[in-house]
């Protein structure tokens, strides 16, 4: 007999920096410092870093550089670096209520996944800080989903596939604060698609780019799932 109290929308992939962790500027701060220890100015390429927050931050290089690998994967590696030492040097905190919301959404039998469009060091230094290792049941990076990042909807299905928590896509709640995470949320065929006010874009971008509903912070995630599937 099917149990009908189980929630129907059992897997939840949420997006990290700006979404359930407050990013204070900092991927601005760490991509002035990569494009400076470059030799670049960073005011010619920051416009365009805030147009594309979400996307795996390669990406954002390769197209910068005009497709030059190598000059991207300089700037990439500079960008980790920046960050990390922000993210060593106590920068980083979870959004208020953040990981109070995660303990929700598991509590109410959903599996929650981290992604985000950093590499898996930065990720790792991110989780560390926050002692959020244990917290999740799985995070991923881009590299972790054959190395497409978002506006892609490759890591929400490679938490579908990977979890196993759902049989149809539709049962999945993607959440994050960009576009770009609306848009990957969207082209992966999940059935909520959630923005937040608390990160890098506002109200109609997130509803532009196929947001199904938004709210104030992640903290009201719990509480709309379960509004919704009553």
């Amino acid at each position: 007999m099917t149990d009908t109290t189980a929630p129907q929308h059992r897997l939840v992939v949420l997006d990290m920096a700006g979404t359930t962790v407050a990013d204070g500027g900092l991927v601005e701060q760490a991509f002035t410092a990569a494009a400076e220890r470059l030799g670049e100015d960073p005011a010619t390429m920051i416009d365009y870093v805030r147009a594309t927050m979400g996307e795996s931050k390669i990406s954002v290089f390769r197209h910068l550089f005009g497709g030059d690998e190598q000059r991207a994967r300089q700037a990439n590696l500079a960008f980790e670096e920046a960050y990390g030492e922000l993210v060593a040097g106590g920068r980083i905190a979870p959004l208020p209520g953040a990981a109070e919301a995660i303990g929700a959404l598991r509590e109410q039998g959903r599996t929650v996944v981290l992604t985000t469009g950093f590499a898996r060091v930065t990720q790792d230094a991110i989780l560390d800080a926050l002692g959020w290792r244990e917290l999740v049941t799985l995070t991923l990076c881009p590299a972790d989903a054959g190395g497409r990042g978002r506006p892609y909807p490759d890591m929400v299905l490679a938490a579908f596939l990977r979890t196993g928590a759902v049989d149809d896509v539709r049962r999945v709640v993607v959440a994050g604060d960009t576009s770009y995470d609306m848009l990957s949320g969207v082209r992966s065929g999940a059935g909520i698609v959630a923005g937040v006010l608390t990160g890098a874009h506002g109200e109609p971008a997130l509803k532009e780019h196929g947001a199904t509903h938004v709210l104030a912070s992640v903290a009201g995630l719990p509480g709309l799932l379960r509004e919704y599937e009553a």
